[in-house]
């Protein structure tokens, strides 16, 4: 699974999805995918403007997530059960 924080960078910043519209010129619908995580795929020009913007490297807008990795009750990250 791959996780994007946008949303935790729009927040940290006090931005709106319109303030990094305006200043990325990235499309609104673009940014609400990424900032809802309904995206499927995300281009490396949209990487380097949001990177640019919150003078970050990519690992602090997307991180990637082992899909054999499931939260717990408590939240805690567990391997899923026959998986490595």
């Amino acid at each position: 699974m791959i996780k994007c924080h946008l949303s935790k960078l729009i927040g940290k910043h006090k931005h709106s999805l319109a303030d990094v519209h305006r200043l990325t010129g990235l499309s609104r619908a673009t940014l609400h995918r990424l900032y809802h995580e309904t995206n499927d795929a995300i281009r490396y020009e949209t990487i380097k403007k949001l990177c640019s913007l919150y003078r970050c490297q990519v690992v602090d807008l997307i991180k990637w997530i082992p899909d054999n990795k499931v939260n717990d009750e408590n939240g805690q990250t567990d391997s899923v059960p026959g998986m490595p």
